[in-house]
């Protein structure tokens, strides 16, 4: 999991993904944010950066961790994703959530809805992107959004993630929208009570539980205490989060170090 808002290139990006990828790693993923505080930073386009690494990589899943529906509408997150789904060969995973870096939309001029209205937004766009994805596409009309035409290319393996910390209602969504649930590395406790109301708002559908974050290396006895706490609170997945892109052999002696347990 990378965060290139903090600096690096589409280079470093690729050097990342490949190496992941020659590992085994299941995924590759990075954020989605146009600015950060502080010094401006260049920060790349998340889906043009997907786009490229669809090409440039054969095997491992592509994910966008997720993207703000305040940065686009849910037309055109549905139809980059179908294109890089088609691009990738089937190995996209869209992360969508509401927004919360208030700064960036700020410096940017975009428009930043308060809390309740960006959560009406979330919940209308995954309606839509539901809506849009269907075979064929089905009607969506929506307080925001509506969607009245069957929406082509359709994607082949698009899996819809939803990540977050909240206690209710992002993982309720995660439950009714999603195949991949993700949040944040911390108190299992807290993780095994969000997995609990994802599950009992997924019913029947089998939802993919995932963390994101650092994990506790350096001692193979804590880091190995780690992920069996995260696995027994019911997570499937880590994405390891690594921030310095310009930092390889850190990342990846951590990586080397994860994979020896």
């Amino acid at each position: 999991m990378t965060e290139p808002q903090l600096g690096g290139t589409y280079d470093d990006l690729l050097r990342f993904a490949r190496h992941a990828e020659t590992l085994g790693l299941v995924s590759f993923a990075r954020s989605d944010h146009l600015a950060w505080r502080g010094a401006p930073m260049p920060a790349t386009d998340a889906f043009a950066t997907l786009g490229a690494l669809a090409r440039e990589t054969e095997t491992i899943r592509l994910c966008v961790l997720v993207t703000p529906i305040t940065f686009r509408h849910p037309a055109i997150i549905a139809k980059n994703a179908a294109t890089i789904d088609q691009m990738s060969g089937g190995r996209l995973d869209l992360g969508v959530g509401t927004g919360w870096n208030e700064h960036e939309h700020d410096v940017l001029g975009l428009d930043f809805p308060g809390q309740t209205e960006r959560w009406r937004r979330f919940e209308d766009s995954l309606g839509y992107l539901t809506a849009a994805f269907s075979e064929p596409s089905t009607e969506h009309r929506g307080p925001y959004y509506s969607l009245a035409t069957d929406v082509l290319p359709k994607p082949s393996g698009i899996r819809i993630v939803i990540g977050g910390s909240g206690p209710k209602r992002t993982p309720t969504f995660a439950g009714r929208y999603a195949d991949e649930y993700n949040t944040y590395i911390g108190d299992p406790k807290g993780i095994s009570t969000r997995v609990s109301v994802m599950r009992e708002a997924a019913g029947d559908r089998q939802v993919e539980v995932t963390v994101m974050g650092s994990v506790e290396t350096g001692s193979r006895a804590r880091l190995s205490e780690q992920i069996l706490s995260l696995e027994e609170a019911g997570v499937e997945r880590v994405y390891l989060q690594w921030l310095d892109l310009t930092d390889f052999a850190g990342m990846a002696a951590m990586v080397d170090e994860v994979l020896s347990l």
